[in-house]
């Protein structure tokens, strides 16, 4: 049997780069031997959902290779610096061993927006016997409900009549809106990405949902409008240039008097987005949640 005196310690080295040299730096430490390589903010600098099929860091990304116990890590730390020179701080420290499975499942609770709408890991229960619960996962694509933009879009969700609604969900990453949108009552909903990922996680969501059976899933790069009769609700949580972009897509695909919600969308940005919509959209307003906003319409 083990006792804490035999857990081993890691080492992790740390370098805090900008997001045009994290790749570079996690191939060297993954040649070096690091066992693990993650990406962190490095300044408190949250950046959206990526665009489908975009893979998007921080500007200041701390990089940190997970070595095993032993590694000589000033020896890592001088090679780096021989290569990257004095421009990119480094740092080793020593990381006591734990149980990293539930460490890691411990940062993620269950999460309610609005009313009746909780979005719960698989491994706890909602304290709300009155729930309405999405099961969801950290893991494939994106979209856990924790960035401010996503929790927008659920509290919108949580508000609508959704009973027999038929939804759109452009842009649907892991398919956390039109899930969700299900478990309120629609009817049928369609999700839209043009990323294989999340389409893939989609799929996994509604089948560890009860609504697979509900959503069809398509790839934007090869929608056919012409095959699709329009949807009386529609929600898209994107970036604001890629919205402004599908505004002739997504009008096509939602139904005259139909609401949309718009969000992935920082303040300074709403007057653009709210522009490029208006040629088919009366606006309705915006709400605001850590500077991101989600800007609601009517489809005309």
């Amino acid at each position: 049997m083990s006792t804490p005196a035999d857990k081993q310690d890691w080492i992790e080295i740390k370098a805090r780069c900008t997001a045009n040299t994290a790749d570079a730096i996690s191939t060297m430490l993954e040649q070096l031997g690091a066992l693990a390589v993650t990406y962190e903010d490095a300044e408190d600098s949250p950046i959206l959902e990526p665009r489908p099929g975009e893979r998007r860091l921080w500007p200041n990304t701390e990089v940190t290779g997970l070595f095993a116990q032993g590694t000589d890590a000033t020896a890592i730390v001088q090679t780096l610096q021989q290569i990257l020179g004095d421009s990119i701080p480094l740092a080793a420290v020593k990381l006591a061993d734990k149980d990293w499975i539930r460490a890691w499942m411990d940062q993620f609770k269950p999460l309610r927006f609005g009313s009746r709408l909780w979005i719960c890991p698989t491994w706890h229960q909602v304290p709300d016997k009155e729930a309405v619960t999405v099961m969801l996962d950290p893991g494939l694509a994106f979209g856990t409900g924790t960035h401010p933009t996503t929790a927008l879009c659920l509290e919108w969700l949580d508000r609508q009549d959704l009973t027999n609604a038929r939804v759109l969900d452009y842009g649907c990453g892991s398919g956390i809106l039109a899930v969700a949108a299900l478990k309120l009552g629609a009817s049928e909903a369609l999700g839209v990405d043009i990323d294989p990922q999340a389409l893939l996680a989609s799929k996994e969501n509604a089948q560890r949902n009860g609504v697979d059976s509900k959503l069809t899933l398509k790839d934007g790069a090869t929608l056919d409008l012409s095959t699709i009769t329009p949807y009386n609700l529609a929600i898209a949580n994107i970036l604001a240039g890629p919205l402004a972009e599908l505004e002739p897509y997504i009008a096509a695909l939602t139904a005259k008097g139909a609401p949309l919600a718009l969000s992935g969308i920082l303040q300074e940005q709403a007057e653009e987005v709210i522009a490029a919509y208006s040629p088919d959209f009366s606006y309705q307003g915006q709400e605001v949640k850590d500077g991101w906003v989600r800007l609601s319409f009517v489809r005309c």
